[in-house]
This record gives C-alpha cells, sequence and structure tokens, in this order.
C-alpha cells in the first residue's frame, strides 16, 4: 500500500509530494486535468517562499526563470502619481515574478527528480476512511476505475476542492458581490521594468474602478484585471477563481477600462487570453480529519492583494510534509500531526483577514499603514503554537528570535579549508533537526562534543549538531559537529547569543526549542515529544 496520496498537482500538491520525497516518502499524486492550465492565474513568489525553495534546492530556477518586481507605480484620480519601490535589499530574496505554469514546471521536474510523476487526467471519485486507512476510488482516463487504500490523503485540490467535499468539511466565509476580469496582454506605457501599475478612481459607498496592471517576465506583457460590470456579463453571485467555462472580456473591453481610469494613455495589444473571476473569503472549519489533511485553496481562499494565496498554501505544504513523513516513516508519533491545524490554520485567518481589509480599503485615505514586510510572510511565527518551547535561566534579549520563530539568516560563517563564507541558510539545509550551539570560548566544545554523541544515539539521523563560534573560540574541529566561525558577527547580531545558548531549528526552518543555557538533558526532553527515538 502506498502511504500517501495528494490529490492535486498545482504549486501547493506539487510541492507538498516533492517535500514528502526529499524527507524519504514516496507520494503518489494525481490531478483530474490531462495537462496544466496556460493561464497565468499566480505570479508574485514571495521572499519567504524563496528560502522554502532555496531549501528545496531549486531557488535559482524560479529565479533564472522571473522576474523582480520593483514596485508600484500608483495613480488614483485627482492626486498626482507615485512611484512606489519596493526595498527589501536587507533580505536573502526579494519579490520575484513569474508564471503559474513555470512554477508548476519546476516543480514538476523537481518531482521528477526523485521518481515521482503526476498522475493526470485522474480525478478523486471517492473517499472514505477508517482507523486503518483510506480508501479512495479514482477515475482515470478512458473510463478505468481503481480502488485503492492509503494511509493518508493530502487534499491540494483548490477552492472546489473533491477531498473537502468528501469529507464534509465546511468552508466558512462569504463572496465578494463585485465580479472582476483579466487577460494577459502587451501592455504599451511608460513603466521600467519589473513596475506593477494599479490606476484608481474612487466612488463614494462603492469600490473603486480600478484597472491593475502585474509585470510577467517577457518584455512588455503584462497580467491586467479590473472590475467587472453586470453590464459586461460578469461571473455569477457565487464560486471562487476563473471562469473557464465562459468566454472571457475581450481586448476592446479591457481597453475601455484603460481608457476610463488611466490618467495617461496605455496601449493593449495581444491578448493572448481572459477570464471574468470571482473572489470568495473562506476558511475550511478543520484542516484535519483524521486520516486526511488539507492545504493551500483546499483550506483557505481569500482575495489576491499582495499575492498571498499560492505561498500560503506552499508554506502549508512545507510545514505538513516534514511532519507526515516522520510519522509514516515511524519516527515520529502521530500526535505530531495535530500541530498541522494548530500552527496553520490560524495563518490561513489572519491571511483572509488581513487581504480582505486591503482590498476593502483599496485606494481610501487613512488607515492603519501595514509592516513593511507583511507581505512578504516572513513575520509568520508560531510562537504560540504547540511545537515552540524554551529552556531559560537567563532572560532573551530582546532583538533576539524566539522559540516558534523563523531561524533569521546569517552571512560570513568561515569553516576550516573552506575558501569562501558560508550563509547559514546553506548550513540548515537538510531534511534533519539541526541544533546551533553557540560557542563561546574553547571550554565549551567538549560538553557539546559529548552532547552531540548522546543525540545521535537517541534520535540517529534525525538531529545534526553545528557549533558557531564566537571570536574568542580557537577550536576548529569537533569531532560529531560542524564548526563554523561568525566571522561577519551576523550571527551574534541576529541571534544575540550569551554563553551556553543554542536553538534548535526545525526541518522547515523555524525554531523548535532555545536553550539559555542548553543541556543535552533540555534538547532530549524535548525531541521525544516530537520524534521517536531510537
Amino acid at each position: 500500500m502506498t502511504e500517501v496520496l495528494v490529490v492535486g498537482a498545482g504549486p501547493v500538491g506539487l510541492t507538498m509530494a516533492a517535500e514528502l520525497a526529499r524527507h524519504g516518502v514516496r507520494p503518489r499524486i494525481v490531478d483530474k486535468l490531462a495537462a496544466p492550465l496556460p493561464w497565468c492565474r499566480a505570479i508574485g513568489v514571495t521572499p519567504r517562499t524563496l528560502e522554502v525553495f532555496d531549501a528545496m534546492g531549486i531557488a535559482r530556477r524560479f529565479i533564472d526563470a522571473g522576474l523582480w518586481l520593483e514596485g508600484l507605480r500608483l495613480m488614483v484620480d485627482g492626486h498626482p502619481p507615485r512611484d512606489i519601490a519596493i526595498d527589501l535589499s536587507d533580505l536573502p530574496y526579494g519579490e520575484l515574478g513569474i508564471r503559474q505554469s513555470e512554477t508548476e514546471r519546476i516543480l514538476t521536474e523537481h518531482l521528477a527528480s526523485f521518481g515521482v510523476t503526476v498522475e493526470r487526467g485522474t480525478a478523486l471519485a471517492t473517499l472514505t476512511q477508517d482507523e486503518n486507512a483510506v480508501a479512495v476510488v479514482l477515475d482515470h482516463p478512458g473510463g478505468r476505475q481503481e480502488a485503492a487504500r492509503f494511509a493518508t490523503v493530502v487534499g491540494c485540490d483548490g477552492a472546489h476542492s473533491a477531498v473537502r467535499h468528501a469529507l464534509g468539511i465546511a468552508f466558512e466565509g462569504e463572496a465578494f458581490e463585485m465580479g472582476f476580469m483579466l487577460g494577459e496582454v502587451t501592455l504599451d506605457a511608460d513603466l521600467p521594468r519589473g513596475m506593477a501599475l494599479r490606476a484608481m478612481k474612487l466612488r463614494e459607498n462603492d469600490a473603486p474602478d480600478m484597472f491593475i496592471a502585474i509585470p510577467l517576465p517577457e518584455p512588455g506583457r503584462y497580467r491586467v484585471s479590473s472590475l467587472a460590470s453586470v453590464e459586461m456579463g460578469g461571473p455569477p453571485a457565487s464560486g471562487h477563481g476563473l471562469q473557464t467555462d465562459r468566454p472571457g472580456p475581450s481586448l476592446d473591453e479591457l481597453q475601455a477600462v484603460a481608457d476610463r481610469v488611466v490618467p495617461t494613455p496605455v496601449a493593449l495589444s495581444d491578448l493572448s487570453w481572459s477570464s471574468f473571476f470571482r473572489i470568495s473569503m473562506r476558511l475550511a472549519a478543520r484542516y484535519r480529519d483524521g486520516r486526511v489533511f488539507l492545504a493551500g485553496d483546499a483550506a483557505h481562499v481569500h482575495p489576491p492583494t499582495g499575492g498571498q494565496g499560492m505561498n500560503t498554501g506552499i508554506q502549508d505544504a512545507f510545514n505538513l510534509a516534514w511532519k507526515l513523513a516522520r510519522v509514516v516513516r515511524g519516527r515520529a508519533p502521530a500526535t505530531l500531526l495535530d500541530t498541522y491545524e494548530a500552527e496553520r490554520r490560524p495563518v490561513g485567518a489572519d491571511v483572509i483577514a488581513r487581504t480582505v481589509a486591503a482590498s476593502t480599503n483599496l485606494g481610501r485615505p487613512g488607515g492603519e499603514k501595514p509592516h513593511r514586510l507583511a507581505d512578504t510572510q516572513l513575520l509568520v511565527s508560531y510562537r504560540d503554537g504547540p511545537l515552540a518551547a524554551e529552556t531559560l535561566v537567563e532572560a532573551v534579549p530582546e532583538i533576539a528570535p524566539r522559540a516558534g520563530d523563523r531561524a533569521p539568516p546569517a552571512e560570513g560563517l568561515e569553516r576550516t579549508h573552506v575558501g569562501f563564507p558560508v550563509r547559514l541558510a546553506d548550513v540548515l539545509r537538510g531534511p534533519e533537526f539541526v541544533l546551533l550551539a553557540w560557542l563561546a570560548d574553547d571550554a565549551d566544545a567538549a560538553a557539546l562534543q559529548e552532547g552531540a554523541a548522546q543525540l545521535r544515539t537517541a534520535f540517529g539521523g534525525e538531529v545534526r549538531c553545528v557549533a558557531i563560534a564566537g571570536p574568542a573560540v580557537t577550536v576548529r574541529d569537533i569531532p560529531g559537529v560542524a564548526v563554523y566561525r561568525d566571522a561577519a558577527e551576523q550571527f551574534a547580531a541576529a541571534y544575540a547569543p550569551t554563553p551556553g545558548t543554542a536553538v534548535l531549528v526545525r526541518p522547515d526552518g523555524y525554531i523548535g526549542w532555545q536553550g539559555r543555557p542548553w543541556s543535552v538533558e533540555a534538547v532530549t526532553a524535548y525531541l521525544s515529544g516530537v520524534l521517536t527515538p531510537t
């Protein structure tokens, strides 16, 4: 019996399948579509998702296929145009724009490197479960049906999820009253490469008339969107997403909106596709039912403001995959899977609240200015989650990360006989937990060596130990421990370590546990609640 079935081969399902494979579990993945959709839906890839792709080893491929989103030209009726730059130069990655079809191509090729291929044209017909397995019936091309059993099923099959419907999980929320239309065109406008356009005419007691253009990697190509009037035959009053079963708006209709809203002349041409679409705000009542899980749009849908949807779903998958793989392999108790909903459903609820507020207040004066990093997803934290723990004898400095936070980046690490500086992200890359222990002086080395040996005995290859050496340390080699010198002092600046500080970084790059000072007993106690000791 194959242990895991992933339903849906969009970016979320592909990430889920690839991460399961990277963590040692070979899944099956099916999609009802015979081929990926050609339309340009999700475009933006957030800095945090690029960190996820970095951990997966594929960030460069995305960067090569995309373009950096440099900012936004805002044109509000009655006000002079304003260019708003996206300045994320202090972060490992900026905001990337890439077609969803390219995202799916790269992830599909990455998944194939593990020997897993998508079974296309294969739909989930029925799903039932008992305490031992999930029973499904799959409809294959040509009318063939297959009855199969899996230990776990993960529904990554979008807003109209067959998995969610089979489970009877409520998808609570509502839809915007207005409809929208979008299309891909060549746009003749005086815009720098990588610059988006948002033009609006405010209307009292009504949504602003708007024209939005998001740049694509090909020169001059943009995805444009606007409101759809009832007179234009806008979409029905329910549903979410593209309305692919009906003709979309014409080039003339899109041009008419631009002429009406954009204060400077812009010319649209070469319409390659268009569609009407609806926007809903909905959150699944639960992300898990027994042996079945939901991720991505199957669990949450919301306005596209800030480009949060696909990215939130990819990070759902990144969170669940390492946990599910360890449970399937017998390396963690089944209770670990309870932490998925506990950590990710609050994130989904927050994204819905923020994007609805941003969409509702679009172009309106006043209101609270969002945090500069609000849409980067770098501020997501699991501090209040069940896997965040700390053993503290001394106070944690205010600037230091806490358990549940994303492990901050640091550069300029040096390792003996390696002739180039190393990023902390490169040190952390891998499927294991990583214990980062701060060496304040040479005397700390012996305790770390002994502790690393005990952790290997207790948890095998699930834990890796790394020493980050301060300026006073002369030790360059510790058996069983990788030693890096904090030559650029970026680790010290980011983590504010005191003598004996250690953080345990989870496989998804978040800090699970922090000790000030650390002890092998405290680390073992924490890991014994997360993993199954060998």
